[in-house]
Formats: structure tokens, sequence, C-alpha cells
């Protein structure tokens, strides 16, 4: 059995997928936040996928993480990694719960995986794939700095790879840098964020 590690940030923390975290994740994928990601989901199918989440972990080794506010313990999305049968490559992914967005969360979560895939499980890399009128989740993927890569294997057809800057390109980089400056804003509870994505 894999044992699912824990990983804090200043604001987070991200542990695996348990039962009590079902609730939100139906609440999520079976409403309109989830349209970018083949939802809204029925119940049944709501309840595979979470079940997909756990098993995940079990046959892959990594997976997604439920983030958690660090002060309140209120559940506030997923993030981690992703690759389904059908997936060219692992994926950086993520999903906010819709009350939460705009707050910086998918940002430092995001960014705390990558490290740890990186720099624990040696990946090389990492791609995120997004739906082309998913413009929050582009714009998320351009502030960690992967790019659009239109050479690269497509899941459907349909979606957007962008590819994460390697390993060496991010250690002590202008781009990791702005990252955490980035995330040090959100965490001021006077900024009031003009021209960021909001997710």
């Amino acid at each position: 059995m894999t044992e699912i590690p824990v990983i804090e940030t200043d604001r987070l923390i991200l542990r695996g997928p348990t039962p009590e975290d079902y609730p939100d994740f139906k609440a999520t994928f079976s409403s309109y936040r989830s349209r970018f990601m083949g939802g809204p989901l029925n119940a049944y199918e709501t309840w595979m996928l979470y079940a997909a989440e756990i098993g995940h972990w079990q046959i892959r080794g990594y997976g997604m993480w439920m983030m958690h506010d660090k002060d309140t313990g209120k559940p506030l999305g997923m993030a981690g990694g992703w690759k389904p049968a059908t997936w060219p490559e692992p994926e950086l992914a993520w999903i906010i719960w819709p009350e939460t967005a705009g707050k910086g969360y998918a940002l430092e979560a995001t960014h705390a995986a990558r490290r740890y895939f990186y720099e624990t499980l040696g990946w090389e890399g990492a791609v995120s794939y997004v739906d082309p009128k998913n413009l929050a989740s582009i714009r998320l993927c351009e502030r960690l700095g992967a790019k659009r890569d239109t050479t690269a294997a497509s899941v459907d057809g349909n979606e957007y790879c962008y590819r994460h800057p390697a390993p060496a390109a991010l250690r002590s980089s202008q781009l990791a840098d702005g990252i955490e400056l980035e995330i040090r804003s959100y965490q001021d509870p006077l900024f009031t964020p003009k021209g960021y994505a909001l997710d």
C-alpha cells in the first residue's frame, strides 16, 4: 500500500483524499465548475471518479492531494499528479472548489506538488492538459512557467498541452522566485489582486 505523503505550505495542508472529503468533491464535479473536466457528472460518475482518485495513488504511487486550509481545516480543492490509462504523460492537475477561487490556492498547491514530484520522485518534467476555453487554468499554467507544446501527444485531440519547466530550469531561478513572491502576496490579508488570474 502506498502511504500518501502530507505536504504543508504556508497556508495549506495537502493530504490524500478520504471518504470525509467526498461531499465537497461531489458538489464540485456535479456543478458547472467541472465543465472543463468532463462535467457536470451524475452521482455514479462522480463516485467512480472519486474512487479513481484514491486508487490512482496505489496504482501509480502518486496522485491528487486534497487541499485544506491550515488554520481552519476547510477543504479548498485538489492538486497533484494524474495519469489515467490513456494519458501520454504524467500531468500536474488541479481543481478549486467554487467558493475558494481567486485566493491563489491553486498556485500555492501546484507549486508545492511540482516541487515534490521533481525533488522527491525524480520527475524530469510534467505537463498540464487544459481545455482551450479554460482561461483561468491557462493563465495558471503560464504563471507556473509552462508553455504550450503543440507537438505533444494529445489525450483526445481537444485540449492544449502546457509543458512545465524541467527541474534544472526552476532551481534558483527568477521564475521560482516570482512564484514565491506572488504566493506571499496572496497571504497578505490586505492584498486585492488586479490583473491576476483568479484561480
